[in-house]
């Protein structure tokens, strides 16, 4: 499929705009780091939402006028288990919180990507993917990572070292792999070795011509 040169945004030219998605403990990281190493362009939410809450800058203030000086650490920055603590279980903090922290993460977002120069592969991972942000950020894919619970589960208790129990708990306050995958255009399954992800992410950039220099 060729990559359409239908210019959508200030930052788009002659590129392809995808958004890699997946659940907790799926490899999302892996398929980014490799398109990355491919020649993509990258902009990862997870780093944009640390960066937003950095001290002094306009969502930490915010998020500290909203839940007190507890929630930061003795250096003042954000306390961030302690945050995802307190809105795990309160839907109404939980909600405070996307209010003062979405709009934000989004501005960065654009700012990032128009950063990123000429290319034609960009890619937004967005582990909280909602289906407004097909518009918000004028994408033209979506691709989810998927792995099954169990494999999720023995990644996320091997090199993170979660106990079996907490990784089951933050699995089962995400999304599905069937929700996720009902709102993507390409599966990258990910039950297999490195090889193998990569191998499908190949097949993927060959299909559509992207990443040949």
């Amino acid at each position: 499929m060729a990559v359409s040169s239908q210019r959508r945004g200030d930052y788009r030219g002659d590129v392809l705009m995808v958004a890699v998605i997946g659940g907790i403990g799926s490899g999302k990281t892996a398929v980014t780091d490799y398109l990355a190493e491919r020649g993509a362009g990258v902009v990862d939410a997870d780093v944009v939402a640390r960066s937003v809450v950095e001290v002094g800058r306009p969502a930490w203030q915010q998020l500290r006028d909203a839940f007190g000086d507890g929630v930061l650490a003795p250096d003042r920055t954000l306390d961030r288990a302690l945050v995802a603590e307190i809105v795990f279980n309160d839907p109404s903090a939980l909600r405070r919180l996307n209010r003062i922290t979405h709009g934000a993460i989004g501005i960065e977002i654009v700012a990032q990507l128009e950063a990123l120069g000429p290319r034609d592969l960009a890619v937004i991972a967005l582990p909280l993917y909602r289906k407004e942000h097909r518009e918000i950020f004028k994408l033209d894919e979506v691709w989810c990572v998927d792995a099954p619970v169990d494999v999720a589960i023995a990644r996320l208790t091997g090199p993170r070292a979660l106990s079996e129990a907490d990784a089951r708990a933050r699995i089962a306050a995400q999304p599905t792999n069937d929700e996720r995958l009902a709102v993507a255009d390409v599966a990258l399954h990910n039950a297999g070795t490195l090889e193998d992800l990569h191998r499908r992410i190949d097949e993927i950039l060959d299909e559509r011509g992207l990443l040949r220099g």
